[in-house]
Formats: C-alpha cells, structure tokens, sequence
C-alpha cells in the first residue's frame, strides 16, 4: 500500500522568525542540506533515520532531535512504517536573546551538542510551541512565553557548555569566509574570492572548510542560496525573479535542488505560504 508524502509549513502569526512543519514521510529522503535556524524535532511515529555531527542517528517516538544552525544532516524513514515528526524551526536572533536571559554566558552562536535525546519537558514545550503556531493561536504572550520556557529548560540542560564547540584562530577564518558567502549569494562567488578573504591556500581552505561545515563551499553556497530563496518565496516574490536572483539555470534545476530539502516544489511551497 502505498503512503503519501505530506509537508505542512506553519509559521507564526506574532512571531516571524519561527516556523513548524508537520511531516509525515514514507518513501521520501532528505539530501545533505543546513538551515539557518535552530531545528528542534519530534519524532511521533516511525522510526526517524539522519545522519549528523559525523554520525548515524536512529529517533524513536518520543525523541527530539536537535539542529544547530549551519549544521548539515539528511534523513528518512528508517522502517516501513510512515515515519510522523513535528519540527520547530527558530531564527538565532530571536532564540539567542531567550537564551541568554536564561542563564546562558556566551549565548551568541551557540552550540547544543546533542542531536537526539530523550527530555519530557522540552519535548512538551517543542509541541506546545507547535501547536499554538499551528492552531493560530491570538495571544502573542503565549506564544513568547512558551518559547522562553523552552529556552530556560535548553539552559538547564547545556548552560554550563561553551557556547562554541570547536576553538582556534581557524574557527574565526571560517566564520569570516561564511559571512562573505552569504553577503554576495546574488553574486558568481569564486573559490579565489572566498580564499582571498581569509589568507589561505586553495586546498588548505577547502580541506578546513568542509572541517568545520561538513560540506563543500560549493555545496555550502548552493544551500545557503536555497534558504535565502525559500524566504523570497514566502515574501511574495515572483518565482522567475527567485530562479534569476540565485544563479539557478532554470525552473527545473531550482525545483530539483529545492524539493530533497523541502519536500515540495518552490512554486508549491510559496502557494501554500500565500494562500494560508
């Protein structure tokens, strides 16, 4: 029998850097890909299969899994049951702030370190979140206080870490070449571009940038070119201009990198935003 694939984005009336997506998948697999915000998940029913921080990841029901911005991970159904998973999707500048008035040091880039694990309470505070996103709730404090709540409890948890899980003037320069990628994504980036803002040798920079990304600059800059896209498209803007803007060939190859990430075609994806 044969199960469909379904992707439901929800973003927040009063809160506009955060976004839930429901997902119910069957034969439908996630390509390396990173978001620009924090990704917190659960898992309901199935088995939730990704690859991340260099290791293999199986969730159960019950199971929340954690992205950190830029992070690169896939995912699948790991069974032949339908694999059903809730996710939040929250932007650094309004979870940061949360942190930090939540006991937090250094809470600017900063890093959970665990990619799947098992807490009721801040499963229940990602669902609630989920479901007054969903729902449409009115009341905008309920909103930011349930988020802050959750943010208390990420602080409980990993308040006592360094907010950066790697160190080294390395770091920085890697830091410094991503904000140049991302400054001129509307731009025909070079490899001797990107290498020239940071003083490194060609191989030396690829080998240390896919250290410190898990992915290719290539492969970096066509997913960072994605997510400013997908924003685009939520704007309003007009398809074809989004196609031009980012350097894709065509609507076909936009559509071919744009659905392994979000389950559905940009034209699909922008209707549902405007339509909703």
């Amino acid at each position: 029998m044969k199960h469909d694939n379904q992707f439901q984005y929800s973003k927040s009336q009063h809160l506009e850097q955060v976004t839930v997506l429901q997902a119910q998948m069957h034969d439908f697999s996630y390509t390396k890909h990173a978001h620009e915000e924090y990704s917190f998940g659960v898992t309901l029913a199935g088995r939730q299969d990704f690859f991340a921080s260099g290791a293999f990841h199986r969730s159960l029901p019950g199971n929340i899994i954690a992205f950190n911005p830029g992070e690169v991970h896939d995912g699948h159904s790991g069974v032949d049951d339908t694999l059903q998973y809730r996710m939040l999707y929250i932007h650094p500048q309004l979870l940061e702030p949360m942190l930090s008035s939540a006991g937090i040091k250094q809470s600017k880039d900063f890093q959970i370190i665990d990619n799947k694990l098992d807490d009721p309470l801040l499963r229940q505070h990602i669902l609630n979140i989920a479901s007054l996103v969903e729902n449409k709730t009115e009341d905008k404090m309920q909103q930011e206080c349930e988020l802050h709540q959750m943010a208390v409890r990420i602080a409980q948890r990993y308040g006592h870490q360094c907010a950066d899980r790697k160190d080294g003037k390395l770091d920085q320069l890697m830091l410094k070449a991503r904000d140049f990628i991302q400054d001129n994504l509307k731009f025909d980036i070079s490899l001797d571009e990107v290498c020239g803002q940071v003083h490194l040798s060609k191989y030396h920079f690829l080998r240390m940038f896919r250290q410190q990304f898990g992915i290719t600059p290539h492969q970096y800059i066509l997913n960072a070119r994605i997510n400013r896209a997908r924003e685009d498209l939520e704007s309003g803007l007009a398809l074809d201009d989004v196609v031009f803007d980012y350097g894709f060939t065509d609507l076909s190859h936009f559509n071919r990198r744009f659905k392994p990430i979000y389950g559905m075609t940009p034209r699909a994806y922008q209707q549902h935003f405007l339509s909703s």
